[in-house]
């Protein structure tokens, strides 16, 4: 069990999964830069928090709600909630928002159970599923919320607060994911920073497609 001293941004699990060195560039070293990508994502997140509550069909939902966990040494803010009603208990369904499009690996999925497990240890309850729901593709993802993940995610929170507690950033190394990256100028400078007018626009014809 953590302190509410040792309690880590909920966010930092994608950014350890996607990479470890970015995740310390952020959480280590303080350092962020945002691109077209993370602007886009701040613009949606940003919407939904300022939609109020809302209650339809027995289903009451929030937004923007305090979540931590003693267990995971995290803490956050949901996206959304949706609490279904279950005997006398009502049962939250979270319902994370991305700018993108699904992801082929659990970058976003451990999030989203970092999420459910906060809330079950909050609320002493038990929560099966959650969403993820992806701007790019205006398409919602159930996401079952098993043991293999569950694992993954408390692995991935344990290895979050081990790097941080070491305080060292991995050394860089390059990878196909670095082009997309809102911190390959800061972390590759050597790579990133000598590219050719040609490359640069190409990047920003790629960046626009992508829209």
């Amino acid at each position: 069990m953590y302190s509410e001293d040792d309690l880590l941004p909920l966010t930092g699990l994608q950014n350890m999964l996607y990479c470890k060195r970015r995740c310390a560039l952020k959480h280590i070293e303080q350092a962020w830069a945002d691109n077209f990508f993370t602007a886009k994502g701040s613009v949606m997140h940003d919407k939904v928090h300022k939609e109020k509550s809302e209650y339809r069909k027995g289903v009451i939902i929030e937004r923007s709600v305090f979540i931590r966990s003693y267990k995971l040494g995290l803490k956050g803010k949901s996206d959304v909630v949706e609490f279904h009603k279950s005997g006398d208990k009502f049962i939250p369904f979270p319902v994370e928002y991305k700018s993108g499009r699904a992801k082929a690996d659990n970058t976003d999925k451990v999030q989203l159970c970092a999420q459910a497990m906060c809330f079950e240890e909050m609320m002493n309850v038990k929560i099966e599923d959650g969403a993820i729901f992806y701007g790019k593709t205006r398409n919602r993802l159930n996401v079952k919320l098993d043991e293999s993940l569950r694992e993954e995610t408390s692995y991935l929170a344990q290895e979050f607060h081990s790097l941080v507690d070491i305080g060292k950033t991995p050394k860089e190394e390059y990878s196909k994911k670095c082009d997309n990256c809102s911190l390959k100028e800061l972390c590759l400078p050597e790579i990133f920073t000598k590219k050719s007018v040609k490359k640069y626009l190409a990047e920003i014809i790629n960046d626009e497609k992508a829209i």
